[in-house]
């Protein structure tokens, strides 16, 4: 059982176990002891988005890092590529993102990346929980060997060289008026600067955090504002990133949601054309919609299927050698460029679809048919709702009724308390009624 982490690193309210200064402190201390090996002098990247909260965690990062003898390099509001981008590229032992990624500003966490720039596994954040718990005081280094910290300047040049060179070098933005919203939150300015160095009319949103509202009313999960501006000056593209820039959600210039889904099926399809895949399909999660199965189907490739998290599809993509995965959210891998989920990089490659296809977003992007797919957010206080009986039997009555033609993905949360019911299927009115009844069955058992 694990005690801090969650399915994306640690996360939770700021000043509230397990995000306080002194759980992020020895958090620092545990990992910092974990991945010290050798005699070199170690180092330690740190990221962070816009958070007010993150002043405090940097902080305290930073003390338990150097107290173990680490040296930190700080870089201030960064997309978390970025940081794995740069864990590896100055041969960090560690890298840190601070970051609750979606969630608001309340919330803070903190992902941790290995010095090949791939996130921890499952083993490895258990010893930094068991280390974090016992007395660190023997493992402390002499006052001559603490670590040192200082800010890395040109962090942000470098990454938005990086994303540039996943292009062909001739490939132009040049024609194509782009409006971005980066959620008041870590791509604030590298997005929209990368956008217009490769040419594109940039229409930025999203652009003036202030520590309060990253992902307010703004970014991938909160598209109203950028369908507006797409319509307002229209743009032939709208790429909304969320707070920490790992994910993207594509608007066409006729005001519709594009989601990860779709965007995998796109580079799925056009990298096939070019020989680019490295295996035959792509690697997705149980939330990913059949439709999306079915398109795959259509082409000969195939769909792999793991548990909700981008750290699980990158784990299979490695184990499988997969170079494109993802998550219908818009976590987009693909790891011929990256280490893990990347908005910005994602969304170029949808641009260099469109200039190589010379067609509307709209038609680019629009590659299958959803099969109707309802998910409901049922929050509980305390307990194990889905280890009651009536829960279990209304799963396994809902089953019976989708039988073939649908799919059914009950899951607790691994970031906040609630259930999430999926259901999809052919038939919507079953689907609703078999969501309906199940997340009745949650709410009760959970009051």
């Amino acid at each position: 059982m694990r005690k801090f982490f969650g399915t994306d690193g640690i996360r939770g309210q700021a000043n509230t176990f397990p995000i306080t200064a002194e759980m992020a402190l020895k958090v620092g201390m545990a990992a910092g002891i974990a991945f010290k090996n050798g005699g070199h002098r170690h180092r330690v990247v740190i990221g962070k988005d816009t958070r007010l909260s993150g002043y405090m965690i940097e902080n305290a990062l930073v003390a338990g890092f150097t107290s173990v003898g680490m040296d930190a390099f700080l870089l201030g509001p960064m997309p978390t590529p970025s940081v794995a981008m740069l864990t590896h590229s100055l041969r960090a032992d560690l890298g840190v993102m601070i970051s609750a990624s979606h969630n608001p500003f309340q919330d803070n966490g903190i992902k941790f990346f290995g010095p090949d720039g791939f996130k921890l596994s499952d083993a490895i954040e258990l010893e930094i929980e068991r280390i974090a718990e016992s007395d660190m005081s023997a493992l402390l280094p002499g006052p001559g060997d603490l670590g040192r910290a200082k800010r890395i300047e040109g962090a942000q040049q470098r990454y938005i060289e990086f994303a540039k060179r996943t292009l062909p070098r001739d490939m132009s933005l040049e024609g194509l008026r782009v409006a971005i919203d980066c959620a008041n939150g870590a791509a604030y300015k590298v997005a929209p600067e990368a956008l217009w160095e490769l040419g594109a009319e940039v229409i930025a949103l999203g652009v003036a955090p202030d520590g309060f509202n990253i992902n307010k009313d703004c970014g991938s999960t909160s598209t109203d504002a950028l369908i507006r501006k797409v319509h307002e000056v229209r743009a032939d593209i709208g790429i909304a990133l969320d707070g920490d820039a790992d994910r993207v959600i594509i608007v066409d210039e006729n005001g519709q949601v594009i989601d990860g889904d779709q965007l995998m099926a796109v580079v799925a399809q056009s990298w096939q054309a070019h020989n680019r895949l490295s295996a035959p399909g792509i690697v997705a999660t149980v939330m990913s919609n059949l439709g999306l199965e079915r398109y795959l189907e259509s082409l000969d490739l195939g769909l792999v299927r793991t548990k909700v998290g981008d750290r699980y599809v990158v784990e299979r993509m490695r184990a499988d050698g997969y170079n494109v995965g993802g998550e219908q959210s818009g976590h987009i891998v693909l790891s011929d460029f990256a280490t893990t989920g990347d908005g910005l990089i994602a969304a170029l490659q949808i641009m260099a679809c469109v200039k190589d296809q010379n067609r509307p977003v709209s038609e680019v992007c629009r590659r299958f048919e959803p099969v109707p797919q309802i998910l409901k957010n049922v929050r509980y206080q305390g307990g194990k709702p889905l280890e009651q009986e009536d829960v279990k039997t209304a799963i396994r009555d809902g089953e019976g009724r989708l039988g073939k033609n649908g799919r059914l993905v009950i899951r607790a949360s691994g970031t906040e308390p609630v259930i999430r019911v999926m259901a999809e299927g052919d038939d919507a009115d079953l689907v609703s009624q078999v969501v309906n009844d199940i997340a009745d069955s949650v709410a009760r058992s959970a009051a």
